[in-house]
């Protein structure tokens, strides 16, 4: 049995999505830039994806912009913002997405900002008051703290951030690449200046994504040499992945309730299995289904003598997933998230993210290699 766990990574292309990408590919070639009739029947389909795109976010087709995927629409919200406002604090987390948390350190040492990393406690909580805090003593500043974390699971009420932020008049970004396509996002209510999503990560296309930039929060371009994207993206548009992301987001929202039903089961029934089959283990992170992301479930097991060889061993057995351990040194190059939650570096931990593809069956045969690794 060949079993993917590792969902969080990367998802299959829905067959919906492969059918309207191959129908693009084969039949619309033009350069949407192009004022012809081939390129402008192109870009009706660029258009007619934004506009989807909006209508299921609830929010204006002018403030979507395409972009190659979620790292660089991270950047360029963070960037853009640090430089055309001339922001010179940002506050963030220690357990952000690198596309995040790398970003805002470069800024950090070429000069640009003082940055600020809110504490988390062992569960990888984050300290909303400390937040408040700091935005009370420079409330002009770039906020950036993720909706679902990618490792942990855990899930940030970004709408009592957005109001904190609000308060404060600062600038909030959120990486919502996790929760896209997972979690409704109402951007009608939702007061928040960036948002971004990754087409691979709900059965789309990998190498597009796209950011939301609320209309009041006025950037300049990041990549420039052309009119694309309203001047703030130059760059010949990826048509397909474009067309394959709407349809995607499309087919998310439609079965978002069936599908997480679903995929939270499974989560659970994992949970219990482990429990079950090795007494030991702990979970990283929050558990609890309207606290955590119910595609993504970290472990750490107590086999110390196998850190080095679990993954390994998996993978030989046909199971695919993602994990590491915490530092247990200086030199130790771990997860920055569990380093973060103070996670035990000499247990090995596994991240298991699913979808709707996945089953009991594959749980069960997943449980029972682990517990033969861990005897």
């Amino acid at each position: 049995m060949q079993v993917y766990f590792d969902n969080a990574a990367t998802t299959a292309l829905d067959p919906e999505v492969i059918r309207v990408m191959i129908d693009t590919m084969e039949n619309n070639f033009g350069n949407p830039s192009s004022i012809h009739s081939h390129g402008r029947q192109v870009k009706t389909i660029v258009e007619k994806a934004r506009k989807s795109i909006a209508q299921i976010l609830h929010t204006s087709p002018s403030e979507i912009f395409f972009t190659s995927g979620g790292t660089e629409a991270d950047n360029m919200a963070i960037v853009r913002s640090i430089v055309d406002f001339g922001i010179t604090h940002a506050i963030t987390t220690p357990i952000e997405h690198h596309a995040v948390l790398h970003t805002l350190e470069e800024m950090e040492k070429s000069g640009k900002v003082h940055l600020d990393l809110l504490h988390v406690d062992s569960n990888g909580n984050i300290d909303l008051n400390q937040l408040e805090d700091l935005l009370s003593k420079n409330p002009r500043t770039f906020v950036s703290i993720m909706h679902g974390n990618n490792e942990l699971g855990n899930l940030n009420d970004i709408e009592k951030i957005s109001e904190i932020c609000q308060k404060y008049k600062a600038i909030f970004h959120s990486d919502t690449v996790q929760t896209m396509g997972h979690y409704p996002h109402d951007l009608s209510k939702l007061k928040i200046d960036f948002i971004t999503g990754a087409g691979h990560k709900f059965h789309g296309p990998k190498g597009v994504g796209f950011l939301y930039i609320n209309a009041n929060t006025k950037i300049k371009p990041m990549i420039y040499g052309g009119a694309q994207e309203r001047n703030m993206r130059g760059g010949t548009e990826n048509v397909y992945g474009i067309a394959g992301l709407a349809k995607a987001l499309e087919l998310s929202y439609e079965h978002m309730e069936e599908h997480s039903a679903y995929i939270q089961g499974l989560k659970s029934y994992m949970i219990e299995q482990l429990q079950t089959a090795i007494p030991d283990i702990k979970f990283n992170g929050v558990t609890e289904p309207n606290k955590a992301l119910y595609t993504v479930l970290n472990v750490s097991f107590p086999c110390t003598d196998m850190a080095d060889m679990l993954l390994f061993n998996l993978d030989i057995a046909g199971i695919s997933c993602s994990g590491g351990s915490a530092c247990s040194s200086g030199t130790d190059i771990g997860s920055h998230v569990l380093g973060a939650i103070r996670a035990d570096g000499t247990r090995p931990s596994v991240r298991f993210s699913f979808c709707r593809n996945n089953t009991k069956e594959e749980v069960d045969f997943v449980v029972n290699h682990l517990k033969e690794i861990c005897k």
